[in-house]
């Protein structure tokens, strides 16, 4: 059974502030390190939840920035991690082998209430991001790229906005929740060793939903709409078939699901 997992960083329990994920610090400073250590240890526990559910082949991408997130002395020796920038594509690595793709460490889309770090892509020059009309963050886009491939998604961990918003994508996909948020910057956290507990169980569980939880697909060729922060980034994205809409939103087609990024 072949297993890919991707990663983030803001749905780590533990992470609460863009100093945690590395944003404001270039990717430094001691919260950032310790925040690489939570979500480390937050991948081994997926990883050994995917064994204990019969995994044969795991692979996990670091998907948080530049992809250099992970301690990898600590990592768990039972799988395989894709690691670094400049790669093939986002979920590199996935193909039609694959079993069933896992989110580990996800958050909300952009303006939800009481979501930590919420955003789509970028937490400073994207605003909604839409895909055939349907607002759609970071969870979903990772769904349809899966969905390509006819891959389904069938476990999420993140904060409780993240899991929601999966379930409202999904269906019946396995949730773990690992904090609440109260605000954009603050949360109710887990300790991180029963976040673990919680991940392993949840991981082995969503297993059991191969077969039963169809692959997310969205209507090929799809409209993609991007509602930029300011106007100037708006007006950078106006290449390649790209056309704006208004001063801050910028509409392009796409013609395959792999595409839906590519603004």
């Amino acid at each position: 059974m072949k297993i890919y997992i991707i990663t983030d960083l803001e749905g780590v329990s533990g992470v609460v502030t863009f100093n945690d994920t590395g944003r404001d610090t270039n990717m430094s400073g001691p919260r950032y390190e310790a925040a690489r250590l939570l979500l480390t240890e937050d991948v081994n526990a997926a990883v050994q939840g995917a064994l204990d559910g019969g995994a044969t082949d795991i692979i996990v991408n670091d998907g948080h920035g530049s992809g250099s997130n992970f301690i990898m002395a600590n990592l768990h020796p039972g799988a395989r991690y894709c690691s670094g920038c400049g790669r093939v594509s986002v979920l590199d690595g996935l193909d039609e082998s694959t079993d069933a793709v896992m989110l580990v460490g996800y958050h909300a889309m952009s303006g939800t209430p009481k979501a930590v770090l919420d955003h789509t892509q970028s937490s400073t020059s994207w605003r909604r991001y839409f895909i055939n009309g349907v607002e759609t963050g970071e969870i979903g886009q990772m769904a349809a790229l899966a969905g390509h491939f006819n891959v389904p998604v069938v476990c999420v961990t993140g904060d409780l906005a993240a899991t929601m918003e999966a379930k409202a994508f999904l269906g019946d996909v396995e949730t773990v929740a690992v904090k609440e948020g109260r605000g954009r910057t603050s949360a109710i956290c887990l300790a991180p060793a029963k976040a673990r507990e919680l991940i392993r169980a949840g991981v082995q569980r969503s297993l059991g939903k191969i077969g039963k939880i169809k692959p997310y697909k969205i209507k090929i060729p799809a409209e993609i709409k991007l509602e930029c922060a300011t106007t100037d980034v708006a007006d950078g994205y106006v290449r390649g078939g790209a056309e704006k809409l208004d001063a801050f939103t910028v509409r392009r087609m796409a013609m395959s699901a792999l595409d839906i990024l590519k603004i």
